[in-house]
This record gives C-alpha cells, structure tokens and sequence, in this order.
C-alpha cells in the first residue's frame, strides 16, 4: 500500500490503488501529489526524527555550562576512549567532534558532523572488521550483494562447491553471522548441494553498508582500536560534511585528530578510483596534511600497485592488507 503527503495542503492519506511513483490527486485539495511506499515513507520520516533529536541534543549541549578549564579550551581532547570500543556511543557526542571542528575552523573550513555515524553500538563495525579481515576470501560475496541490490534483485544463491571445506567454511560462517546481524532478511544453508540462500535486507542503511560504506567503518575501526591502544586522547569522525572557503563541498570518509599531532584522513574506495587521484590531491593540498597522513585505502590495489603509486604521487596507497600497518606508524 502507498501513502502521500500533499505539499499543498499538509493532508496525509494512504493510496491501495495507485502505483509507487506515480501522481494523485490530494483527497483534499486535488493538487497532484506523489505517492511512496509506506514502508520508504516512514524510513524517512524516522531518519529525519533523529537527525532533529541530534541536532537538538547538540544544542542542548551547546549551551550547557562549563567549568573553567573547559571554557579557556573548548577545543580541548574528550581524553582516551575507555571500554569497549566496538560497542559505545561515547564517541556519538558533539563534544567528541569539537577538536577536530576546531581544527578544521583555523583553515576555514565548516565541518557538518553526523554524530551517529561513530555510535559503534551497532553491528556495522563487527559485520565490516568480519568482512576486511577476510576480505580476499569474501571479495566476490560482497561483490555478488552489491551487484544484486543494483539489478533490484531480492534474493541471491551462493554455490560453495568449488571451495576448499575451510574456504567454504568460512564464507558460509560470514553468511550466518550476518545474518544474524540483521544484514541479511533470510539465511538458508543447503548442506548436500553446498548452497547458501539469501535474502537481501531493504533497509537503506544496509544497502549502503554494503555498496562501500563498509570499508568506511573497517578503516575507522581499524584507527580508533591503534588510537584506543596507545591510549592517547582524540577527536574523530566520519562522513564529514565539509565547505571551504569558496563554498567547494566535499566529503571526508574517516578522519582522527589523535592529541597533539595532526590529524590522519582516510578516503576509503572499493571500487574504481583512478579517477579520483586529482581530486584528492587537491583535497590533500587545502586540508595542508602531509602525504603519509592522507590515506587512499582501495580494495582493487595490490601491495605493488600501492608502491608503484606513492612513487606517482604526493598521497599515500594502502591496500587492505597493508592498511593497519601504516597506521601504526602514524600514532
């Protein structure tokens, strides 16, 4: 069934008969309005609840009195992350964010922050830690995925009889385990054929999740647990809305201001980006972050190829593979 919302008047009607997409008449007032899928229409409407109680709960934060030491440096460290950083929502505060907004601020730059983005009290950092760790293995499984959402494919079958028993093994675990994450609507495990059955979950934050964004949070993870380890203090965040001065709009995949050193930017691709070399050359040039410190971590690159690249160019490429070991030489 679809629903919609006339612009006109406000009225908000539900529609059996009219296809998704197409124009209605408004019940009330008859001016043309578009009808949705119920389901997407409240997605939406959700989305927009939260974003507004985030942006009022920044507010309220905002204006809540500070001590003395805390006014003389608003841009001060939260200090080290305590507790288990794969499942906290103590990274999702506007507080969190201000060192690195600062940060951004003395070049200029406006900095728009989605807090929830860094709430690790989700599956998403396990589901992307689980997926990048083995990434070799379950390459063609998120391929497959993603490939299926873009065909508008509801359901896919995944043939593990040309793996070994571990390889199959493995992937077939990866299929349970999102599953039961809630990535996947439905898992079925054919044993005699050596057939995983899935459906695919509608939920836009899925589809993303899959479409790239999990790369994203495996990169942020993979940082936040070194920064966590050292204990040091730090800001971060990911999916950084950010405007320069001549009003250029760019988007910072996963970006930490570790305490006292500058911070490290992380754009994360898993698919092409040759074509994206100019741009971060450019994005690298006017953040003023020197090269080992602005990341290009891509999914098709080898070892070699990365090598051969940073040889090309003033950024630094890390494969998959080769992405926590520079890390560990920035903090």
């Amino acid at each position: 069934m679809g629903i919609y919302r006339c612009n006109q008047c406000g009225f908000v009607s539900e529609d059996a008969l009219s296809a998704v997409g197409t124009k209605v008449p408004c019940a009330k007032c008859g001016t043309a309005s578009t009808v949705y899928g119920t389901v997407f229409y409240v997605e939406k409407l959700v989305e927009r609840y939260f974003a507004a109680l985030r942006e009022v709960a920044a507010l309220k934060e905002a204006e809540t009195p500070t001590d003395a030491a805390t006014t003389t440096n608003t841009a001060a460290s939260p200090g080290p992350l305590t507790g288990d950083a794969f499942n906290t929502d103590a990274l999702a505060k506007a507080a969190q964010h201000k060192p690195l907004q600062a940060w951004l601020a003395t070049r200029q730059i406006q900095a728009s922050f989605d807090f929830r983005a860094v709430d690790t009290t989700g599956f998403f950092d396990e589901a992307a830690k689980a997926i990048g760790d083995g990434y070799e293995l379950f390459a063609e499984l998120i391929e497959r995925v993603r490939s299926a959402y873009r065909k508008s494919f509801s359901a896919l079958n995944l043939e593990l009889g040309g793996l070994s028993q571990k390889d199959a093994q493995a992937v077939n675990n990866l299929c349970r385990k999102l599953h039961s994450y809630t990535f996947f609507s439905r898992y079925v495990y054919q044993k005699p054929e050596k057939i995983v059955r899935l459906n695919l979950q509608q939920a836009p934050a899925v589809r993303l999740f899959f479409e790239g964004g999990w790369l994203e949070w495996y990169a942020f993870i993979e940082l936040l647990t070194l920064v966590q380890g050292r204990g040091r203090g730090f800001s971060c965040a990911r999916g950084v809305q950010v405007t320069f001065p001549n009003e250029d709009l760019h988007e910072l995949d996963v970006v930490f201001l570790p305490d006292g050193q500058p911070p490290i930017c992380i754009e994360c691709k898993s698919g092409e980006f040759r074509r994206d070399i100019e741009k971060y050359l450019r994005l690298k040039r006017r953040l003023g972050i020197e090269r080992g410190r602005f990341i290009v971590c891509a999914t098709d690159l080898t070892d070699a190829q990365a090598a051969g690249l940073n040889s090309m160019y003033d950024l630094t490429f890390v494969s998959l593979g080769s992405l926590k070991t520079h890390l560990k030489t920035l903090v």
